[in-house]
């Protein structure tokens, strides 16, 4: 039956949150201060219609906006939207009994994601392509994606029809799509392998998409040109599928975070290197040891280290950071570290940290909690917080990326 609430304040998830008699109910798509409609027969509330709207409500960029579940905050205006994400980061960090000054988030452009992870599935007559519904296996077959830069959002359409001969036909196939310098590099994982005619025939229209790399499962079924992005003018290659930071503006800020807090540090470990984001821009000014799990990673890294100029000579481990951290005694002669782990974060690497004489950190990450987390270890180990600044990489969603630097007082 539909029942009228009034919505008092933002979850972390960007769901509208409303006090009820049964305790506090989550409504997606709504705004505090807002009078809406909802009906409560289904699994989770359903948004009927909005009542009596909020100020901050503006009108949504994306068609599909309410039924993919890729963005949650495409309604609220800019200025509060950029004060929601600074405070998931004062939230986490208060829950830790840090007071540290959060700066305010750095917006990136909408339209700037260069690197996207779509769905696709198998149906009669072709295959659909997108993203699941908001907290459903249900694939939305977009027609647009506005957070994508526009050459990638252009290649949509064409690209539902060329994938077929990918698609596996029992559950999802992952499409990660990467637009490089020169061309696009689509990495299929979990679909099938194609028959020789349709390798050429999947050749034939690679042209039209501005292909430059087609992968399935790490393994290359055509290249036209080597994929390529740069860091600060140094030329990388990624294996297929790698992990790349999802947009050149947000890169390049955190990029800058990083230097900054670095500083003057001379012998710099950067942990959860990946193929180099942070490491080959160290090493214009210091001797950097990169450390990442990932081989693959690695390899491009050093490919690109060898090949660039005004670099300093960079050493490289491969290690699973979060089974083996550096410990204490490998990381003495380190003036700082770097450190940029999953959404789990670093708590085995930062207990490590706390314990050594390195004198200055950095920690990236996209899960303020954990980061959190992390900076408190680091915190009651004797350093302390220069700064933390969040920074919107993942525009209209409910999550935050975030620097932070600290320094041993």
């Amino acid at each position: 039956m539909p029942e009228i609430l009034d919505i008092d304040r933002l979850g972390h998830r960007g769901d509208g949150i409303a006090a009820t008699a049964e305790g506090e109910l989550f409504v997606p798509f709504t705004l505090p201060g807002e009078q809406v409609e909802i009906d409560r027969g289904g699994e989770r509330p359903e948004l009927l219609r909005v009542v009596r709207p909020a100020a901050e409500r503006i009108a949504p960029v994306c068609r599909h906006f309410g039924t993919c579940g890729g963005c949650q905050l495409q309604h609220l205006a800019q200025e509060p939207y950029l004060a929601f994400k600074r405070g998931l980061v004062i939230h986490a960090l208060r829950q830790r009994g840090l007071e540290a000054e959060v700066d305010p988030v750095i917006a990136v452009p909408h339209a700037s994601r260069r690197r996207v992870v779509f769905s696709a599935r198998r149906v009669k007559g072709g295959a659909v392509l997108g993203y699941s519904e908001r907290m459903s296996h249900t694939l939305v077959d977009v027609e647009e994606c506005p957070i994508l830069v526009p050459d990638l959002e252009a290649m949509i359409a064409p690209m539902r029809g060329w994938l077929p001969p990918l698609v596996s036909p029992k559950g999802d196939t992952r499409i990660t799509v990467l637009d490089t310098q020169t061309g696009l590099d689509v990495a299929v994982e979990q679909g099938v392998t194609p028959s020789p005619r349709q390798i050429s025939e999947l050749a034939a229209g690679a042209a039209a998409l501005r292909l430059a790399r087609l992968s399935l499962d790490g393994e290359t079924l055509i290249l036209r040109d080597e994929p390529v992005i740069s860091f600060d003018g140094i030329r990388v290659t990624p294996p297929p599928g790698a992990f790349l930071q999802a947009s050149a503006a947000s890169e390049a800020a955190m990029a800058q975070l990083v230097l900054d807090g670095v500083g003057k540090a001379k012998k710099v470990a950067d942990l959860y290197c990946g193929i180099g984001t942070f490491a080959l821009r160290l090493g214009r000014k210091a001797r950097v040891t990169a450390v990442e799990a990932s081989q693959a990673a690695l390899d491009a890294l050093e490919k690109a280290a060898r090949a660039g100029q005004g670099t300093k000579p960079l050493a490289t481990l491969r290690r699973d950071l979060d089974r083996l951290p550096l410990t204490a005694p490998e990381l003495k002669g380190f003036d700082a570290v770097v450190f940029d782990p999953p959404r789990a974060g670093a708590k085995a690497q930062a207990e490590e940290l706390a314990r050594s004489s390195v004198r200055r950190v950095v920690a990236v990450s996209c899960n303020p909690a954990t980061l959190a987390r992390d900076l408190k270890i680091l915190s009651e180990g004797g350093f302390q917080i220069r700064f933390v600044r969040p920074v919107d990489q993942f525009v209209f969603s409910s999550h935050i990326e975030c620097v932070a630097a600290l320094e041993r007082g």
